[in-house]
């Protein structure tokens, strides 16, 4: 076992602590102790999977978590937030900016090690495939073809892209603001209600009741998502 794993934490102790955990189970471990300091190593390194706490010094660590996911080279890389914080809107945000698992302080260091080589296995298990099956939906990337019960369903290319948006990040809730710059793109401006229709109209073409939708949910208050 040689992943690398980047250990971003303020308090040098913690830092410590989870790296000799780490390194007793045979990961690369580096330690950043704020977030300036995790963008350089994560300039000059690429990572594998990185335990990342919220509150740091300098820049924040959903900023980190979000200069990570931005970054093609490190789509790969799984992210653990840790944190003492424990609202939910922190886990809903956290999540949504693309982590991995969320754990919070206190924790054991055989949790956390469980957590890493979870993350890791279904990263390496989540093989690219140009076919995405949930339940009776399906969407043939290669062919732009979407078929509910095998019954092909027509859709614009915006509509398309958003189906496949949700459904290549299972689970994950997204803000209309975050929708509007992944599948819009943020040199066009889009007034944010444009995913409130995109998102109907989907929900019209793909589910049998688009007053109780089966695969597209709403979270309240936060955003979208596809429940696979």
């Amino acid at each position: 076992m040689n992943e690398k794993i980047l250990i971003v934490e303020d308090e040098k102790e913690i830092a410590d602590l989870i790296a000799y955990t780490l390194r007793k189970e045979n990961f690369q471990v580096g330690i950043a102790l704020n977030g300036n300091e995790a963008l350089k190593k994560l300039k000059d390194n690429i990572y594998d999977l990185i335990i990342l706490d919220l509150m740091l010094p300098y820049i924040q660590g959903l900023e980190v978590c979000k200069s990570v996911r931005s970054n093609p080279e490190m789509k790969n890389t799984g992210i653990i937030i840790v944190t003492a914080r424990t609202e939910e809107i922190d886990r809903i945000i956290g999540f949504e900016m693309g982590a991995d698992d969320y754990v919070t302080k206190p924790f054991s260091p055989r949790e956390l090690v469980a957590r890493v080589k979870a993350v890791l296995r279904r990263i390496k298990n989540e093989t690219p495939t140009p076919v995405i099956k949930i339940r009776d939906l399906t969407i043939d990337k290669d062919k732009y073809l979407v078929t509910v019960k095998d019954i092909p369903i027509k859709l614009s290319a915006t509509e398309f892209k958003l189906l496949l948006y949700f459904a290549e990040r299972p689970n994950k809730i997204f803000s209309r603001d975050h929708l509007l710059d992944a599948v819009w793109g943020h040199d066009i401006y889009v007034d944010a209600r444009t995913v409130d229709v995109h998102i109907r109209r989907l929900r019209m073409k793909i589910e049998k009741d688009s007053d109780n939708p089966e695969y597209i949910k709403t979270m309240r208050g936060v955003g979208y998502y596809m429940e696979s």
